[in-house]
């Protein structure tokens, strides 16, 4: 049953996931926020701008991969600074 590749990045990355869900759910019972609105008009918490995080960052991956090709590193710059536009303003 061989149906993925389990390489170390696969396994880093779902590591990761694992550790910003755990860090997300023990910042959320020790410091309960209340629900923020930004640039988007609606209501976010914390879990809310990780799930937009995550969901963009799929996209420009996916994208980078279609208009450049290589050099995947560079596209997590870009999601890096995706990231901190959203945890600030949305």
């Amino acid at each position: 049953m061989a149906w993925m590749a389990w390489t170390w990045p696969t396994a880093a990355f779902f590591v990761i996931i694992a550790l910003l869900l755990v860090t997300f759910t023990i910042l959320a019972i020790r410091y309960p926020e209340t629900p923020r609105v930004g640039v988007l008009g609606i209501e976010t918490t914390r879990g809310d701008r990780l799930f937009i995080t995550l969901l963009g960052s799929a996209f420009i991956n996916l994208a980078w991969l279609g208009l450049v090709g290589v050099a995947q590193p560079a596209a997590l710059l870009v999601c890096l600074i995706f990231a901190a536009a959203v945890f600030r303003w949305v």
